[in-house]
């Protein structure tokens, strides 16, 4: 056969394989995925390490001396520490920033001094309270002697963008309307987890701590895992909400062992 005609008959061949369906990948279910995930080897001190970690970054002190006694693993700081965060945690979670900051500064002034950041969010977050109690007055005073210096100062930050984005508030009579509202997310609980991580972070940076749990990182690899997985196999997923595994749409049996 000349070359043309072997270089036709190739391409003829290609094109008849790529015609041909492609077998379905091996469908797993919810029991089958469990039964593989239970086979394998966990470095368990290594996954208790992880919560421990966790717990004591986040401020689950109860948590981390149940989790410390049930699997021996020291939660390495004095849980003591973990009380305090927790308060100030607690504080800035019910909207009482004020309490917090002081709280922080009998801790150590530093904390704040050395923060120009997160100060201005805390005060940013004592504006958006004011804001949410209907004290217009006051928010407007408490802004022009307490946010307006600072953004102005440092006009490349994101600060001016930040305290404009907080005061549109005022501009609506439903601000946590979100129909209505552009801005209504810096009312909901969220924008005071956000505040209340940002100054547990900084408290665990003044004491030489972690700053952030690798957990979340992992859990991040997991799903990432998954996502490339799916393309060869049909298996349940984790649900990040509870953590349990969903059974895979069709899933009627393994097709692979």
């Amino acid at each position: 056969m000349n070359r043309p005609h072997r270089a036709a008959a190739i391409r003829m061949q290609q094109a008849e394989r790529d015609a041909m369906p492609s077998p379905d990948p091996p469908s797993f279910t919810k029991a089958e995925w469990e039964a593989k995930l239970a086979a394998e080897e966990v470095d368990r001190p290594s996954l208790n390490k992880l919560v421990m970690d966790y717990l004591v970054i986040e401020g689950y002190k109860e948590a981390a001396e149940a989790f410390s006694q049930e699997s021996g693993v020291s939660p390495g700081v004095e849980l003591s520490t973990i009380t305090v965060r927790m308060v100030i945690r607690q504080a800035i979670q019910e909207g009482r920033i004020g309490d917090a900051m002081r709280d922080v500064a009998d801790l150590d002034r530093d904390i704040l001094l050395n923060n120009p950041t997160l100060l201005f969010h805390l005060h940013q977050q004592i504006l958006i309270e004011l804001i949410r109690v209907g004290k217009t007055g006051a928010a407007l005073e408490f802004a022009v002697n307490h946010l307006a210096p600072t953004a102005s100062s440092a006009p490349e930050s994101s600060h001016l963008a930040e305290l404009e984005a907080t005061l549109t508030l005022l501009a609506f009579d439903h601000p946590a309307d979100a129909d209505e509202c552009p801005v209504a997310s810096l009312l909901l609980p969220s924008q005071r987890q956000k505040i209340a991580s940002e100054l547990n972070a900084a408290i665990l940076a003044n004491q030489s701590q972690e700053t952030m749990p690798r957990l979340p990182g992992l859990l991040r690899k997991v799903l990432w895992a998954e996502k490339q997985l799916e393309e060869k196999v049909h298996f349940p997923h984790m649900s990040v909400m509870d953590a349990e595994l969903k059974e895979p749409s069709g899933a009627s049996g393994s097709s692979s062992s």
